[in-house]
């Protein structure tokens, strides 16, 4: 399975159901009351988390995810149905962006978890709700509020226990191979994973999620190579897993593990704060571990001395992985409190004003605004009351004035929104 950890899209949620305006028609019944319903809630596109996938490959030839319409409401004060919801399973590690913003909507990590990703719309209300002691025969109704409709990017950052990391060809792939029923393309030539690779290793009775990531290259951190798709799954591994190709004694070793430590704390120094376990490979090429020793002096830290390809020293490497990871699961959740959020709705900055009154040229003038959007969407002029309702939320919105203030006169035309209207008063 090819591995996608980028996906560009566009979401669009349901539009609300319009509400109706009815009347009761019964037998013996001479005065019958208002009976329009409430049009459907429409639906919303969903985002759930799902620990058995590791790409978003079933997202790549989607253009557009949409969830269903609510149905407009019916007579006998029926409710339209709501829409059906959209429900879409990504992989752990799925963080989705809005690409105008830039803001994150949702960061998926846990199983099962859930993210509404566009809100549907609201459903209008009929004229059953609009009867009062004062207007027994409304005829005003509502239009549903449309659905959110915005573009996406998701990311997805792996969440792994440990990450192998290191230089192309350090025999990262082999030794995931070996100690896990992984099958990563490995070769006996110089060549890198292309691809993450997850794969569950088991230690006795435990087990833990090992990523095998893309080899670094100097200037990763720049974006050179397949650096930044590889650092930024390294954000999320508890442990790192620093594999050395220790087999060709010209090379400096020391200056290796160097260069991949730079590259780390050039993208995000919060990655060297993690536990790292320095690993190396390939001592069935060596004469004696002198090697071995002098890196280990070097970086003044132990070194495990393994032969991924003849299975030499694995298990003792195996088990102090398990111990590390189960070491930083008992700290995180010691730290973990239970979090309740709310999410509630703040203007940004640099958002729409409310209301917008421009002159065009001699004679016409337009209002625009994100209140007049709002009112407009949801008031439908088809009834001498649903007018009048509209005129009154224009003037509780202080248009009038506004435009009274900047000169507008009798006969102008006046555009709000998709409704042009002409002027009467001086």
């Amino acid at each position: 399975m090819k591995f996608i950890d980028l996906i560009k899209l566009k979401v669009k949620a349901g539009k609300g159901g319009d509400g109706i305006i009815a009347f009761r028609r019964e037998l013996y019944v001479p005065k019958g009351g208002p009976s329009g319903g409430d049009g459907g809630n429409g639906g919303s596109v969903i985002f759930v988390g799902d620990e058995g996938l590791n790409t978003l490959l079933d997202l790549r030839k989607t253009r557009e995810i949409k969830a269903l319409a609510g149905e407009n409401g019916k007579p006998k004060n029926m409710h339209g149905k709501n829409g059906t919801n959209t429900i879409v399973r990504v992989p752990l590690g799925t963080i989705v962006k809005d690409i105008k913003t830039g803001t994150i909507i949702a960061d998926i990590t846990k199983n099962k978890a859930t993210a509404v990703i566009a809100k549907g719309g609201i459903g209008g209300r009929g004229n059953a709700k609009f009867a009062s002691s004062t207007n027994r025969v409304p005829k005003i109704s509502e239009n549903g509020t449309p659905g959110q409709e915005f573009e996406i990017i998701c990311e997805l950052k792996l969440l792994a226990n440990a990450g192998l990391i290191g230089l192309p060809n350090a025999g990262k792939s082999t030794f995931l191979k070996v100690v896990s029923a992984a099958k990563p393309l490995i070769a006996d030539y110089p060549f890198t994973t292309l691809d993450p690779q997850l794969a569950v290793v088991t230690n006795n009775n435990d087990s833990f999620v090992i990523a095998d990531l893309p080899g670094l290259i100097a200037g990763a951190s720049d974006g050179k190579g397949l650096g930044l798709q590889f650092l930024k799954h390294i954000e999320r591994c508890q442990v790192l897993v620093h594999m050395i190709d220790i087999s060709d004694e010209k090379s400096d070793h020391f200056l290796t593990y160097q260069l991949i430590k730079q590259e780390l704390s050039k993208y995000n120094k919060k990655i060297l704060e993690k536990p790292e376990i320095v690993v190396a490979n390939k001592i069935d090429l060596l004469a004696d571990l002198s090697a071995v020793k002098k890196l280990a002096d070097a970086i003044k830290k132990p070194v495990f001395a393994i032969s991924a390809l003849k299975k030499e020293n694995l298990k003792p490497l195996i088990t102090e992985i398990a111990k590390f990871v189960k070491t930083v699961a008992k700290e995180e959740t010691e730290e973990v409190k239970e979090e309740h959020v709310l999410y509630k709705y703040q203007p940004k900055p640099n958002a729409e004003p409310e209301v917008i009154v421009t002159k065009i040229k001699d004679h016409q003038w337009e209002v625009t605004g994100s209140a007049i959007n709002r009112i407009a969407q949801k008031n439908p002029l088809n009834t001498y009351q649903n007018i009048l309702l509209f005129r009154i939320k224009l003037q509780d919105l202080g248009v009038f004035e506004q435009l009274r203030k900047k000169g507008v006169k009798k006969g102008d035309s006046v555009k709000i929104y998709n409704y042009d209207m002409i002027w009467e008063t001086e």
